[in-house]
């Protein structure tokens, strides 16, 4: 993502001169851009997240006449690859029914409520961190919902904790969500380095969040009409797409390529996207599955979205007006980079344009000591995911996928949780960093 030097502090007054009318278009596709990203799309036009961004790519290169070539170099391609890479080892690990048996061996062991609740929030945690967080959600909402049911156990603590477990685990590693993979590839952060800042409060975080639902007033979520055994009549049976069966070799084969990509990236300089990008080439040489068939679960609108944004982004920086506003901020005493004015505005932007376009605005604006100010905005953007049911696409997914198998989540329910623990995870990552600083 490229970076402009601030300029010399102006007023806001005169700032706003010396701009063309170029730029205030510029301004105004940005503008309706985040708006869309805040709304989730505009109204009256269907039009998701990822529309929105392309359009205001289309918008702000024909306004600009910035050549296709200058676009495409906005893009952070070394980010769109490994985004894409992990994409394609995430749906070889669904499709081998790992995650599902993985949820299935942890439901049947011997373990009391709040035993196998460590259990789910530890397995979700760690499978985050490795493989993507909205991909755990999606194929082990069903298989959670279902072990509640059997075992007599209401399942909201278990669904929400599955959620925030997602996605605090996910922030432990670069390569855990889209935004860690961004902030990893444009800051060159050092995949060991960050595993080391991140792990102590994702764990802490994970054992706050346990504590929580386990004996806190977020064991008593949605306890009023607990399910039971016989309800599993009443409830839709689970189709293969949703739970595919186990398989031995593909989840091996997965396996084997995840776990040498984490020592690659954990032991050599051998760049994180080329990596990443042979291990999905040797995913997709099968004799079994269909490279369609796994090409079907890449989440080709969020690479949309991304690519979009890389553009939006980089000609609203083209027009100098961000860098005016950071440094007329800095004259004011507010230093983005600073842990303070980065978690505030890293939550409130996370929770009103999602993670990923907070992420891209923050990021050419963390100063010089970014490597410090990019870990606290991975663990931050992440963490701040939990705060709303809107919040985190995870969130979504669970809540959608639950009122499949008859069980409702609101925004009140998960906010019990959601809420405190948000607040409390982030501040450990705020103590941690400063005493780690």
């Amino acid at each position: 993502m490229p970076h402009h030097p601030e300029p010399a502090f102006m007023t806001p007054s005169t700032a706003l001169f010396g701009h063309s009318a170029t730029d205030w278009g510029i301004v105004a596709v940005f503008a309706v851009v985040y708006l869309g990203m805040f709304l989730g799309g505009l109204p009256r036009l269907k039009l998701d997240r990822s529309g929105v961004a392309l359009l205001g790519a289309i918008a702000v290169i024909a306004l600009a006449g910035l050549p296709v070539e200058d676009a495409a170099r906005a893009v952070d391609l070394p980010t769109i690859v490994l985004l894409f890479a992990f994409m394609v080892v995430s749906a070889q690990m669904r499709l081998g029914g790992f995650y599902a048996e993985v949820t299935r061996r942890v439901g049947a062991m011997p373990l009391s409520r709040p035993g196998l609740l460590a259990a789910l929030i530890a397995v979700a945690g760690a499978l985050s961190a490795v493989f993507s967080n909205d991909i755990i959600c999606l194929a082990m909402t069903p298989v959670v919902a279902r072990l509640c049911l059997q075992r007599g156990l209401n399942p909201l603590p278990f669904l929400i904790g599955l959620a925030c477990a997602a996605n605090i685990g996910s922030a432990a590693t670069l390569i855990g969500n889209p935004q860690n993979m961004l902030i990893g590839s444009v800051l060159q952060l050092p995949f060991g380095g960050y595993v080391r800042q991140a792990l102590p409060p994702v764990v802490l975080s994970l054992g706050l969040l346990w504590l929580w639902l386990a004996y806190g007033p977020g064991a008593r979520t949605g306890a009023g009409e607990p399910r039971r055994p016989a309800d599993m009549a009443l409830l839709p049976a689970a189709s293969p797409e949703e739970e595919p069966a186990f398989d031995r070799w593909q989840t091996t084969k997965g396996l084997a390529v995840a776990t040498a990509l984490m020592g690659i990236f954990l032991f050599t300089d051998w760049p994180r996207d080329v990596a990443a990008l042979v291990g999905a080439g040797v995913l997709l040489l099968s004799r079994r599955l269909h490279s369609s068939h796994v090409m079907g679960f890449v989440d080709w609108p969020l690479l949309l979205l991304f690519i979009g944004l890389f553009v939006v982004n980089h000609a609203f920086e083209t027009t100098g007006l961000a860098a005016q506003a950071v440094a007329w901020m800095s004259s004011q005493g507010v230093h983005l980079a600073d842990p303070g004015p980065l978690l505030v505005l890293g939550v409130a932007l996370s929770n009103l344009v999602s993670n990923v376009p907070a992420v891209m605005l923050l990021l050419p604006h963390l100063g010089a000591n970014a490597s410090e100010a990019g870990v606290m905005l991975a663990l931050v953007s992440t963490f701040a995911g939990n705060l709303l049911l809107v919040g985190s696409i995870a969130n979504l997914i669970v809540a959608d996928l639950a009122a499949k198998q008859g069980i409702g989540i609101n925004w009140r329910q998960h906010a019990l949780t959601g809420i405190p623990v948000t607040v409390a995870t982030l501040a450990v990552v705020w103590g941690w960093m400063r005493w780690a600083g």
